[in-house]
């Protein structure tokens, strides 16, 4: 796979185990001066105790990049698919992760 980067070509490898993806339904992001972390984490019906299948830790730039990225996906999705609709979901048990509290 390649991208462009600032007229810069940049040859990104994807391994397979990778290519397979993680599922993930719930996401909790913590953040401090230097970094925003974003647990992905799987909850299963009657299982009381839900995983973090995946960690990824950002610049505060990168973080603000993925945002913009995101929305823009969202937007062209929603044009070619339709709205994506949010049902009312109930609140979610209290859980701690032993993350660090996010911080202003």
């Amino acid at each position: 796979m390649e991208e462009q980067k600032g007229g810069q070509q940049i040859n990104i490898e994807l391994p397979e185990d990778i290519a397979e993806g993680t599922y993930s339904n719930l996401a909790v992001i913590s953040h401090s001066p230097s970094e925003f972390v974003v647990d992905f984490i799987r909850m299963v019906p009657n299982v009381p105790k839900a995983k973090v299948k995946a960690r990824v830790i950002l610049t505060p730039q990168h973080a603000k990049r993925l945002l913009r990225a995101m929305a823009d996906n969202i937007k062209k999705y929603e044009a070619q698919f339709g709205m994506i609709e949010e049902p009312d979901q109930t609140p979610l048990p209290p859980m701690n992760f032993n993350t660090p509290k996010a911080q202003a």
